[in-house]
């Protein structure tokens, strides 16, 4: 498919800030978070900059961006619907988090407001993810690791802005074990992603007999030509990434949201260089823009079957 720059903005962006809301959200609730007030401020407000973005980001992939609010009637039956309404309501307990914050309240009303908003950042991440597994027409957005990698993405992007906003303020007084869990969350994060990668390479292409389930009497062709002509199908749907640029493009998401990071903390802790946490935290970022392209470029859509000069 050919992919959406806002959807991919969207996706990185709003996974970072819902991801960092939902650690700092934990570690608030546990009264395990070192800082408090501005300290705590902060990384809320930052969060809402990359959740806000993204979410802004992504009416822009609507015929009518103005229209945006109809979607959230459909929550009984659609994804996007419920991801709308999971994405609003989680700025409740924001809010109610930073006023107790702001108030130097550090009782049992932040602790809730914590849980909630991490609660509601793992619930809309949640719908995000099942927005492109629910579509039964693209076989690889359907396969094991879609779900958890979203989460891992999530988890990961944001967990290490906020380490970076504890690196840099607390220092080496801050807890070693949240790095390391960051670390390791690299990299299983990039030992799952090769996996989807090789599950995606393995799968059938689409034909028009499995995309009509008519494949059971025989080869399926059409008797002519859908289009004679480019069409929005034959630019959406069957958009077509050469091999040796995905080849190449995967292993620079690799290196970025995996490698980098998980190199930058090793250096960091084992040299007390703090300043190496931003650049860990951008360098995943870039990752992440690069292997969600990827995730929509390398998507095969079943309607593309019906296109056979576009396929690769």
């Amino acid at each position: 498919m050919k992919p959406a720059l806002s959807v991919i903005f969207f996706t990185v962006m709003s996974g970072a800030g819902y991801g960092l809301w939902c650690l700092l959200g934990l570690a608030l609730a546990a009264g395990i978070y070192p800082l408090s007030g501005m300290g705590v401020l902060v990384p809320l407000g930052f969060g809402f900059v990359l959740v806000s973005a993204g979410l802004l980001a992504s009416t822009m992939h609507l015929g009518r961006p103005g229209r945006a609010w109809r979607a959230l009637s459909q929550w009984r039956s659609s994804w996007l619907s419920r991801e709308g309404i999971a994405s609003l309501v989680t700025y409740l307990p924001m809010l109610a988090m930073a006023w107790f914050a702001f108030i130097g309240h550090a009782g049992t009303g932040l602790r809730v407001a914590g849980a909630l908003l991490a609660l509601g950042a793992l619930a809309t991440i949640l719908c995000t993810a099942n927005i492109y597994r629910s579509l039964k027409t693209i076989a690889a957005w359907r396969t094991r690791q879609v779900l958890p990698l979203y989460f891992m993405f999530a988890l990961l992007s944001g967990g290490l802005w906020l380490w970076t906003w504890l690196a840099l303020t607390v220092g080496a007084a801050t807890s070693l074990a949240f790095p390391l869990a960051l670390l390791g969350l690299a990299i299983i994060a990039a030992v799952i992603k090769v996996d989807h990668w090789k599950c995606a390479d393995a799968l059938p292409v689409n034909t028009a007999g499995n995309a009509t389930g008519l494949a059971m009497l025989g080869r399926v062709r059409a008797f002519e030509g859908p289009v004679t002509e480019e069409s929005y199908l034959t630019r959406e749907m069957a958009f077509v990434l050469a091999r040796k640029h995905g080849a190449r493009l995967r292993r620079i998401a690799v290196t970025l949201f995996g490698l980098a990071p998980a190199l930058g903390i090793a250096v960091a802790l084992a040299a007390d260089a703090a300043w190496l946490a931003p650049i860990a935290a951008l360098a995943a970022l870039a990752g992440l823009f690069v292997e969600r392209w990827l995730f929509f470029a390398e998507a095969r859509h079943a309607v593309a079957a019906f296109f056979p000069q576009t396929q690769a």
